[in-house]
């Protein structure tokens, strides 16, 4: 049976009267994570949480459509981690002002980009799109910021560590290999205090960082973690969606 909020699932017959209030566009990326999690972990968890969440939305009464996920990220800084595929920002955006220009001309003046990868940033883009369709309410949603891992996690997670890990376990068993094959994700930090502290930025050369690609233990991670987070996040996510969905633009500032 066809998920109505899904489009890859959908019909022209039941789109063609179908009335949507709001766009969800998943986006993740294409990279290694550590040894022991497949190069599509951040699309599954993109494309996973956007349908759950949905699905929760829609059964409220709110009226959203999934459209497919976005495959590459900006992976700028993991250029020699072989087969992570890059897409620069500026790609990201011409991307993204064609999906806008599409929705805007079509009646949908709600997207909320649901992002699953540390390297994606769309703020900036945002703010210049926002000039050129003024009619469209443009959001980012970073579904992994959500919820409070240390809530349910033993080690933080930056990048295939034991959140993602046990996500995985949970989404795609299969895909997950044992994790006496993961790397232990440790990762090294920068020098500079200033960036430590977080009030200066610069991009990390990942294979100078990490030998495993990971950064984060994911030896304690299970799928019964996985399955805990996982709920608390599509709760949050989808009274996220379902608010967009059903509250008038000239009521978004209280």
């Amino acid at each position: 049976m066809t998920r109505p909020y899904i489009l890859a699932e959908c019909h022209w017959k039941t789109v063609k009267d179908a009335t949507y209030d709001l766009a969800i566009l998943p986006w993740g990326a294409t990279e290694a994570h550590n040894y022991h999690l497949p190069y599509g972990t951040d699309i599954v968890e993109a494309e996973e949480v956007a349908a759950e969440s949905a699905r929760r939305a829609w059964e409220k009464g709110a009226r959203l459509v999934v459209l497919p996920a976005i495959p590459f990220g900006v992976n700028t800084g993991q250029w020699d981690v072989k087969l992570d595929i890059n897409m620069n920002p500026s790609t990201q955006m011409a991307v993204l002002r064609d999906i806008m220009e599409v929705l805007d001309r079509q009646g949908i003046h709600k997207l909320i980009i649901l992002n699953s990868h540390g390297g994606n940033d769309f703020r900036t883009m945002i703010r210049e799109l926002g000039l050129k369709f003024p009619r469209m309410s443009l959001f980012q949603c970073n579904w992994f910021q959500s919820v409070d891992q240390s809530r349910y996690f033993t080690n933080k997670d930056d990048h295939a560590g034991e959140m993602e890990t046990s996500v995985m376990m949970h989404l795609r068993p299969e895909w997950v290999l044992p994790l006496k094959e993961a790397g232990e994700g440790k990762g090294l930090k920068y020098a500079f205090s200033a960036i430590r502290e977080g009030w200066a930025w610069a991009e990390r050369k990942w294979t100078q960082v990490t030998k495993d690609t990971g950064v984060g233990n994911p030896a304690e991670a299970s799928a019964a973690k996985g399955v805990t987070y996982l709920e608390a996040v599509n709760q949050k996510v989808s009274a996220f969606f379902f608010e967009v969905a059903t509250t008038p633009p000239e009521r978004f500032y209280s």
